[in-house]
């Protein structure tokens, strides 16, 4: 093992007016994270063009991956959120992966986490011992329900915060069991909260060179979408329930069905209800009292409601979303996973990236497609590149950009410690799916290293 480990890159200097490697162009981030919310975070660090190194254990690999094997590959829920890194595969039982570990997140930027509070500090790789050697260091940790408190130690997934945040009340039809949201909103919410806590803390180390930590969790992500509800808990005392698609302050506000499938109708305010009135054409509903103003209709919104459903029911989808369209009614169509993916605002927006995986145990190269960025940057645009690595394909590459011998990587893969695929005969050893983008500037010095930098 070199006893010195490789400068960090520190931090990127100005950029130019038009970027189109992306934001974090020349950042390192090592992303130690397993199953979604972590490698979420990670995802969208790498579509904003850092340099993600996904460290996972050797063979299978991560949950995810594991999954993803179990389908033979045609389901790839490990590409869905690790396109856009590359892979190394180092064993963190043994005392020498943890070395190598540990070195690489010394020349990193950012770390990101997601493991049990205590795990990754028993292994001398938490941020109170890795900030000691590099401050500048912004480390990244996500776990079920924060780094303090009483249930910081408890174990969580996305079902567990949902529940423990409440959302799991409110989720669902009225008086019905409690009902989990159709997508891993605890997960996915705390991976984006961490990337921006990331982006925070790196605003921060351009200022004052110092790195810090980024502490989120799934709890907090779920409770942090409750705003109205608990708004209401906290102003008024009285408890939210679960409400279908209602808008808890006005109606007509919820999904409809047609005589072919289902729209959604958001027409509580005053003006957009007589518009609503003018496309349906029906005088008795239109002279209906008890709906004549927002207040009444949300005291007879269930009577409101049967009456919309039956009238709507007599014409398509199609057809009722061209007149509401038209007449300026807030409206659109319900749809499922094929239905979106077949819009063309979807296309039109960009949110298809599309690629190819790498070629796995003899298999070839298959086409993969991914969700795209849904925030678009006008001079450096973040970017997906549809493609995620196979388990340690980078392996060799990674520490070969460290510094390390070919004699030292070699030696520990034999050994196990390190994993990864056989080398193509007059390979180089530092070959890897791709090399990090170029560095910029750091910030206090040209070399961006601990010494002589002020960090």
């Amino acid at each position: 093992m070199k006893s010195n480990p490789p400068e960090p890159n520190g931090s990127a200097g100005a950029p130019s007016a038009s970027d189109p490697a992306g934001p974090l162009a020349g950042v390192r981030v090592l992303d130690l994270t397993h199953v979604m919310a972590g490698a979420w975070c990670g995802c969208l660090l790498a579509q904003m063009g850092a340099d993600v190194i996904k460290v996972e254990r050797p063979t299978p690999g991560e949950e995810l991956r594991m999954g993803q094997a179990r389908t033979g590959g045609a389901f790839r829920p490990f590409d869905a959120v690790n396109h856009g890194k590359r892979s190394i595969s180092i064993d963190l039982d043994r005392p020498e992966g943890v070395e190598i570990v540990r070195q690489l997140a010394l020349s990193a930027d950012v770390l990101v986490e997601n493991y049990r509070p205590g795990s990754l500090e028993a292994r001398g790789l938490g941020y109170d011992a890795l900030a000691a050697e590099h401050p500048a260091l912004i480390y990244a940790s996500i776990t079920a329900f924060g780094r303090t408190g009483p249930y910081r130690d408890r174990p969580g997934f996305d079902l567990i915060a949902q529940a423990a945040a409440g959302l799991m009340s409110l989720t669902g039809e009225k008086d019905a069991a409690p009902m989990s949201a159709g997508v891993p909103v605890a997960d996915l919410g705390a991976g984006t909260l961490a990337a921006l806590g990331v982006l925070s803390a790196w605003i921060h180390r351009l200022r004052t060179g110092q790195g810090q930590l980024v502490d989120t969790s799934l709890f907090e992500a779920a409770l942090s979408t409750t705003l109205w509800e608990s708004a209401l808990f906290l102003d008024t005392g009285r408890v939210a329930r679960a409400n279908g698609a209602r808008h808890r302050l006005a109606s007509p506000y919820g999904c409809f069905p047609t005589a072919d499938g289902w729209i959604a109708i958001a027409a509580g305010t005053q003006r957009t209800y007589r518009q609503l009135l003018e496309v349906i054409g029906d005088e008795a509903l239109a002279n209906a009292p008890e709906f004549a103003t927002p207040v009444e209709r949300l005291r007879h919104r269930d009577d409101l409601e049967a009456r919309l459903r039956a009238l709507l029911a007599r014409r398509t989808s199609a057809e009722w979303l061209a007149e509401l369209e038209a007449a300026g009614v807030p409206c659109g169509p319900v749809n499922d996973m094929e239905s979106v993916w077949q819009d063309p605002q979807t296309l039109a927006r960009d949110m298809l990236a599309e690629g190819a995986t790498a070629p796995e145990a003899g298999d070839a190269a298959r086409p993969l497609r991914v969700v795209g960025p849904a925030v678009k940057l006008s001079a450096s645009p973040w970017q997906a590149s549809g493609s995620a690595p196979v388990l340690g394909e980078d392996s060799r590459a990674v520490l070969a950009e460290a510094g390390w011998s070919a004699e030292e990587i070699e030696g520990w893969i034999a050994e196990g410690i390190v994993e990864a695929p056989p080398r193509d005969p007059g390979e180089e050893i530092g070959a890897g799916r791709a090399a990090p983008a170029p560095l910029r500037a750091a910030v206090g010095s040209a070399s961006g290293g601990r010494s002589g930098s002020g960090e």
